[in-house]
């Protein structure tokens, strides 16, 4: 295995492998160690790994390894499906150019906040920013954002970046591109966690690229604890409250598939005493943010929430996460168990079932290869 030093990250290699070093991190992980190289060498890259192994930063190091600092325009630019993985890849990028005391400018553009602060602080000249497309075309159209030097773009969940609700304003940016570039190369990175046909067919835009993919760490796997519980369907809320407690979760993200279940969940939870915070496609996005924010701070201890928000999120430290309603399919399982036992270490995953729903637990069983426990816990004397 080859180390971060041994990479050729060019004259910014000992800063950023000092700056990686100082957060223990010092060995690259396979979608690391494969992508980054290729990247660096200027390949179109489409990269396929589980979730929490790495894909982040095999594409931010090679961007900031050839950011050009002395000049005031957008050079790299990575898409996300969501507001708050768009801003996390910007925390992400933020903190570690600092680290490395690389002096580059970098900028999340979301839509839902005020337009108005982004124009401005474009006026910075980022050179690197992150953000949902459709507000990157906003931006655009107003001329506020210049795209002519951009020469990286990187779809990150480009599943979902390329998936039908997503594609036309994915599709429209990767345009806008290409048109400011005129005749300059543009060099693209795709990574997602899985890898539709679909998507796959529709990133024409990508000319020979290479492809990347690592399967399941047998060893991860094992990281993973997959639990079930019978439970009522009506006592399921109580039952998290239970197990919680019971358990010692320090820190777990409840899956709910229904916006309304979510609210009620919410209340109910914290009429029982749990510190609980909400992560939902509904609400605004300044109360997203401070969800994220309590629950990252460990001033609550469960985050309740619905795929769609907390799509490609890493947050540090998940032990526990819970399925208070099951997943739809074995991916939507995949992704939800993803939250969780990252970046080598442990975690669980509980799902809470009924009678009605053990079926679905059987099918989704037999289509990943897994085997759930059942957990069985000693009732408390009354």
């Amino acid at each position: 295995m080859i180390s971060f030093n041994d990479m050729n990250f060019g004259e910014r290699s000992k800063a950023l492998t000092n700056a990686l070093a100082a957060q223990g991190v010092t060995e690259p992980l396979p979608i690391q160690e494969q992508a980054i190289p290729k990247l660096l060498a200027g390949a179109n890259l489409i990269g396929q790994a589980p979730t929490g192994t790495g894909k982040t930063l095999a594409y931010l190091l090679p961007a900031l390894a050839r950011v050009d600092v002395d000049k005031p325009q957008a050079q790299a630019v990575v898409l996300a499906p969501t507001y708050e993985l768009a801003m996390q890849i910007a925390r992400t990028a933020q903190e570690l150019a600092e680290a490395a005391g690389i002096p580059v400018r970098i900028l999340g553009l979301i839509g839902g906040a005020n337009i108005q602060r982004q124009i401005d602080k474009l006026k910075k000249k980022p050179q690197i920013l992150a953000g949902s497309p459709g507000r990157l075309i906003e931006l655009a159209h107003k001329g506020k954002l210049k795209l002519q030097d951009v020469s990286f773009l990187v779809l990150d969940e480009f599943d979902r970046l390329l998936d039908d609700q997503n594609m036309k304003n994915t599709a429209d940016f990767v345009n806008l591109v290409r048109r400011a570039r005129g005749e300059q190369p543009i060099q693209y990175a795709m990574f997602s966690a899985t890898a539709p046909k679909k998507a796959l067919e529709r990133a024409s835009f990508l000319d020979q690229p290479e492809v990347v993919r690592i399967k399941e760490n047998p060893a991860a796997e094992q990281a993973v604890e997959h639990i079930y519980v019978m439970t009522p369907f009506r006592e399921k809320i109580a039952e998290i409250r239970k197990l919680t407690r019971r358990l010692g979760v320090e820190r777990g993200i409840v899956f709910i598939n229904k916006t309304f279940d979510a609210v009620r969940t919410l209340e109910k939870l914290s009429y029982e005493g749990i510190r609980v915070a909400a992560l939902l496609g509904s609400s605004s996005k300044q109360a997203r943010a401070k969800a994220l924010q309590d629950f990252r701070t460990g001033k609550t201890t469960l985050l309740l929430s619905t795929d769609l928000a907390a799509r490609g999120l890493d947050i540090a430290d998940v032990d526990t996460v819970f399925n208070l309603d099951l997943p739809e399919d074995a991916k939507t399982y995949l992704h939800r168990a993803g939250r969780t036992g990252r970046a080598g270490k442990t975690g669980r995953v509980i799902t809470l079932t009924d009678t009605k729903e053990s079926l679905k637990l059987d099918k989704l069983s037999k289509a990943l290869g897994i085997e759930f426990s059942r957990l069985a816990m000693p009732r408390r004397k009354k």
